[in-house]
């Protein structure tokens, strides 16, 4: 209780790098140390890393421009995923990435039973191994799930999807091997 009320005492100098903005600490508490944060306006034309505007670059690398119906620019370069296939990603990533979550967890519980039920004297590692390879498996679970996934709309594909995973790979990296 000494030390509390001392702190409460102590006022600050003005030796701060910031001066005249902090204020001494009273009895009644803390008064306002920083000011309040500026409200920041972002700029509507932002340059990125080049350095100029979108209007001076033109087209980038040949990726072509076309304006939409509601007056904004679509790259037509941009493929859309089809719904159907980014439903089977979502599913793929959600039974790939839970069943090792769930699992993990049903094991460090099931493990924390038989350690207070007196059954077995769990040793120390067994959790952490327990939870490096399921929450592991669970980590690559989202990699797996989109790249094991049929992006042809039409193919409905295996359980597993082994197949799949040399075809997307492929595809997803012939455009950084054809620049």
């Amino acid at each position: 209780m000494k030390t509390l009320t001392i702190l409460q005492q102590i006022t600050p100098t003005n030796s701060y790098p910031w001066q005249g903005k902090a204020q001494s600490l009273s009895r009644s508490g803390v008064k306002q140390l920083f000011p309040p944060p500026r409200s920041r306006q972002f700029r509507g034309g932002a340059k990125g890393f080049s350095g100029r505007s979108r209007d001076a670059e033109g087209d980038k690398a040949g990726e072509i421009d076309t304006k939409r119906n509601d007056g904004k620019y679509k790259n037509v370069d941009d493929d859309e995923i089809p719904e159907v296939v980014r439903n089977k990603i979502i599913t793929r990533i959600l039974l790939f990435v839970g069943v090792p979550l769930g699992l993990g967890l049903a094991i460090l519980q099931a493990l924390s039973v038989l350690s207070d039920q007196g059954l077995w004297v769990v040793p120390k590692w067994v959790p952490l191994v327990t939870t490096f390879l399921t929450f592991g498996a669970s980590s690559l679970g989202i990699a797996y799930g989109s790249l094991s996934t049929s992006l042809d709309p039409k193919e409905e594909g295996t359980f597993l999807g082994l197949e799949q995973i040399e075809k997307n790979w492929n595809e997803m990296w012939k455009e950084e091997n054809e620049s």
